[in-house]
């Protein structure tokens, strides 16, 4: 991971950017933009990402995300620290350049987030709206330049919400598949939840006892002949009991279930 600065040569007096146009809406942005005449650039960090240390080793990549970054610096009058996460996939948010560059949004150390490409900073719908409701949240703008997307912006901000739209209608497929798994696997007969840790001549004991005893008398009675629990403690709960007698039972209708012939396919008379 490296962190170097680099700053874009100003084209005219007026700044340009996410945070120079939050100022004019008077939203107080994360750092100040810069004012007519001015002559302070507004700082924001430039992400760069390869997936592979052979990317990262060539430079090649990073090179061209570098860039394309760069040319957009020098337009709109941006100072920019580099930040770049090497080696690393984009199926999450947890990176260490990633990790790094938004502490320093979230300080105020910069206005906005810029990513040549989508891909480079997400490629899961939903981390990326994360991410965009941290930046709405705390001041700061995300700006994509390969989608022309700038949050900063009014169409950028339309494009944050379908994005969170879209997130949120992934999350509730995710929902509902899973729930339609579990439901056939339960349908199956398969046991749901972690496997079973007890021993099985201890299972088979609890059973025997259950047969005449309550919950109550069989976690006395396994107290009583120094019979550790599942987690090794010596003292037995009644509920200790009913959750290994449950656990039993669905592993009978687990098998009962998987011994069972299939007929779906058969024939009506």
């Amino acid at each position: 991971m490296t962190s170097t600065t680099a700053t874009g040569q100003r084209r005219g007096t007026r700044a340009h950017g996410p945070s120079a146009r939050r100022t004019a809406r008077k939203t107080a942005p994360a750092a100040p933009a810069a004012e007519a005449g001015s002559t302070t650039a507004q700082r924001v960090i430039g992400y760069l990402r390869v997936s592979t240390a052979e990317q990262a080793d060539s430079g090649l990549g990073v090179a061209a995300q570098r860039a394309r970054i760069s040319d957009e610096a020098a337009r709109q009058g941006w100072e920019v620290e580099w930040i770049a996460d090497e080696g690393y996939s984009a199926k999450n948010l947890d990176r260490p350049g990633l990790r790094l560059a938004l502490e320093k949004l979230a300080r105020g150390e910069a206005s906005a987030l810029v990513s040549s490409k989508l891909d480079r900073l997400s490629r899961s719908v939903v981390d990326f709206s994360n991410t965009l409701a941290i930046a709405a949240k705390q001041g700061w703008a995300v700006v994509l330049l390969d989608l022309g997307v700038d949050t900063g912006t009014p169409t950028g901000r339309l494009v944050a919400g379908l994005v969170a739209q879209i997130a949120q209608f992934e999350r509730e497929m995710i929902g509902s598949r899973t729930k339609d798994a579990l439901a056939a696997a339960k349908a199956r007969g398969q046991r749901l939840g972690r496997p079973r840790a007890t021993p099985d001549a201890v299972v088979a004991r609890v059973v025997a006892l259950s047969a005449d005893l309550s919950p109550l008398q069989v976690a006395r009675a396994l107290t009583a002949d120094g019979v550790p629990t599942t987690r090794g403690a010596a003292a037995w709960s009644a509920s200790s009991v009913r959750r290994i007698l449950h656990g039993h039972a669905l592993d009978q209708l687990a098998s009962t279930a998987s011994t069972e012939p299939d007929v779906s396919h058969e024939r009506t008379a």
